[in-house]
């Protein structure tokens, strides 16, 4: 029998939200549930019961409730929620308007700020007020280039409160990947900054934010935040405003939250751009909105007295989950800027300042703390700390092992994992659980999923795809600039028919229930938990002189996922030291210090498809010990002899 790292006291398990929501679900439908597992088939074998009761619970605000639940559960894709429901996003986040903290922001620099539900309501409902001006309506794209600011997240709800589509990256990313991104969807407002700070030292980041909107025409104003105090003119920039100049003057307008279907668009997220520039995955304001509530509320059990913080960026979808908690009252805690800056006990101490309850993190984070011998639980005082979260990529059972060990022993260790596409989780704890080493426990509430082995059959207690086997209301409503939903089929649709295929490997456990995962079955690479397209290196590594061509895989090494690149070179070239610096230093300049591979290695040339496509999954099953099931694919099989002779030396 396995021996559970942590298991709830049954004060903890009394108090939580999710037993709070099984009495809730009792009544409601005359059911006699009294374990999270009784509750999760429920809610998988009744879908529209489950998501009726989730409105219900969280208190949803609509002007209109909706008729139906979801249209047809066998429209996969296709599946319509909420049919009727009029609401808006903005206005379930900013139901608080008290004096209670919304937002504690601290910056690297020791810069800080503070403000409560009453003021967040008063500055949202200015901005609100000028995108309005501006002829801002519903459907039109604002944008966001930002470090982690409180300006962030009030440009976010002024945008939605409206009824615009909302969508940002962070401004540690160039200017030509930033594109990548936001041009595709040609937004009328741009939200950007001065520059941000890392490692103490200020970055200008005027220069990206005028090359971005330069090249994106639909633009018509471009709003600068002031962050790291650069008082360069504005001239070079188009459309240029300050932020403080931006906010309507006067009274105080009426926040007015235009009341929308519940299929209209709020976010535009991006895919890593694996084959190409990112996709476009467009997600609607309820199906967000109720899973974002029923993670945050139900899940990981946030309460109006948390403080909740998580180590993130506005490129990641972890920062649009955290904003969600202004939904719950929590207070939230945002950080910008490198979390192991001056030292790697910085986290920690603000958690103890702070008095942070529910501490947001990745596995790549808890790897450098191992690494570095760090013992936050002697240090620190961390009485207020109930929770600790994580994502990003695969944490080893030695992981979770530490956080018992070195943070504290009576905590909720809350695994999570899901995607960017749906905003939100397959995978997620429960606060009445159980905690397993390596495990995440269990699926998420209405998330019928499964691990599919390779006749596409579920098993368990063995290696397979996840894959879900029902519609989910924040699955995206579909990709931008794909009329007829081809790209949006084939991304998780293609592998089985009607089964959104993840591409994740999972281990199901019958014992737990709980799920380990084993990081990405395609070509996503994650080095430190974040999503990296293959395409965002070749892109930079191809254009360099001697390199012909190039294949990146994520290795999995030593609890983490490292890069390691290999190139085909030019007729009579050869890899010297020299042209590894070029590559590495041009990666660092053009994509990002998370775009360097560990190790680059010659190949004589990539697999590649019948139709031209480069395979990185053939090699990555190789390097991890997996079969190739796809020879018959590829246009040239015998260079994977190549591979299966290397392996030995990338294991040393």
């Amino acid at each position: 029998m396995k021996k559970p790292l942590w298991v709830p006291s049954e004060d903890k398990v009394k108090s939580a939200n999710m037993t709070r929501f099984i009495q809730f679900v009792n009544k409601k439908y005359g059911k006699q549930f009294k374990t999270f597992d009784d509750l999760f088939q429920w809610s998988v074998d009744s879908i529209p019961d489950f998501w009726a009761a989730v409105w219900d619970f969280t208190e949803i605000k609509a002007s209109k409730k909706y008729d139906q639940v979801v249209d047809d559960l066998k429209k996969f894709p296709g599946a319509k929620w909420f049919v009727g429901a009029k609401l808006n996003f903005a206005e379930n986040l900013l139901r608080y308007r008290d004096d209670r903290l919304a937002f504690i922001f601290k910056g690297e620099t020791q810069k800080s700020a503070r403000m409560t539900y009453a003021e967040l309501y008063s500055t949202v409902a200015r901005l609100a007020a000028s995108l309005r001006e501006l002829g801002i309506q519903p459907g039109d794209r604002v944008a966001g280039y930002m470090p982690n600011l409180m300006e962030t997240a009030m440009a976010m709800l002024a945008a939605t409160s409206v009824g615009a589509v909302w969508s940002s990256c962070a401004t540690d990313i160039g200017a030509q990947a930033a594109l990548d991104r936001l041009g595709q969807i040609e937004p009328k407002v741009l939200f950007s900054v001065d520059g941000y700070f890392y490692k103490g030292k200020p970055f200008s980041t005027l220069g990206n934010a005028a090359e971005v909107a330069r090249a994106i025409p639909s633009l018509k104003k471009v709003v600068i935040a002031s962050y790291v105090g650069d008082k360069s003119d504005l001239k070079s920039i188009p459309n240029a405003v300050r932020f403080e100049d931006f906010l309507a003057r006067g009274e105080e307008p009426v926040l007015q939250f235009e009341q929308l279907p519940a299929d209209h668009p709020v976010f535009i997220m991006f895919s890593s751009g694996t084959t190409g520039k990112p996709k476009c995955m467009v997600q609607s304001a309820g199906g967000i909105l109720l899973n974002h509530m029923k993670e945050l509320i139900i899940h990981t059990d946030v309460k109006r007295e948390d403080k909740i913080f998580y180590i993130t960026t506005c490129s990641w979808m972890m920062w649009n989950w955290l904003i969600s908690a202004l939904g719950v009252g929590a207070t939230v805690v945002l950080f910008d800027g490198n979390p192991n800056y001056p030292d790697a006990e910085a986290m920690w101490k603000m958690t103890q300042d702070e008095k942070i309850t529910i501490f947001g993190l990745s596995a790549s984070y808890i790897n450098y703390l191992r690494s570095e011998g760090i013992q936050p639980g002697k240090k620190y005082d961390l009485s207020s700390l109930r929770e600790i979260s994580q994502t990003g990529s695969v944490l080893s059972a030695e992981g979770f092992e530490w956080v018992y060990r070195e943070v504290k022993q009576d905590l909720h260790f809350n695994s999570i994992s899901g995607g960017t596409d749906i905003n939100g989780c397959f995978a997620i704890g429960s606060p009445i659980q159980p905690v397993y080493a390596g495990e995440l426990q269990g699926p998420a509430l209405g998330m019928k999923v499964k691990a599919y082995d390779e006749n596409g059959k579920p098993a368990w207690d063995k290696e397979g795809e996840l894959v879900c086997e029902t519609p989910a209301p924040p699955m995206p409503l579909y990709f931008w600039n794909d009329p007829n939903g081809e790209k949006y089929r084939s991304a998780y649709f293609e592998h089985y028919p009607n089964i959104w295929r993840h591409g994740d490997y999972v281990i199901m456990h019958k014992d737990t229930g709980g799920i380990t995962f084993y990081g990405r079955s395609d070509a996503v690479l994650k080095p430190s938990g974040v999503r990296i397209g293959t395409a965002e290196i070749y892109n930079v590594v191809e254009k360099i002189e001697g390199v012909a061509d190039s294949l990146a895989i994520g290795q999995n090494w030593e609890g983490e996922q490292r890069i390691i690149l290999f190139v085909k070179l030019a007729p009579g070239g050869s890899l010297t030291k020299e042209l590894t610096d070029r590559i590495k230093k041009t990666l660092r300049e053009q994509a990002s210090p998370r775009h360097v591979p560990a190790i680059i290695m010659e190949m004589p040339e990539a697999p590649y498809t019948m139709n031209m496509k480069k395979v990185e999954s053939a090699v990555t099953n190789i390097i991890h010990g997996r079969p190739v099931l796809n020879r018959d694919a590829l246009s040239n099989p015998q260079v994977l002899d190549y591979f299966e002779k290397i392996v030995p030396e990338l294991q040393k």
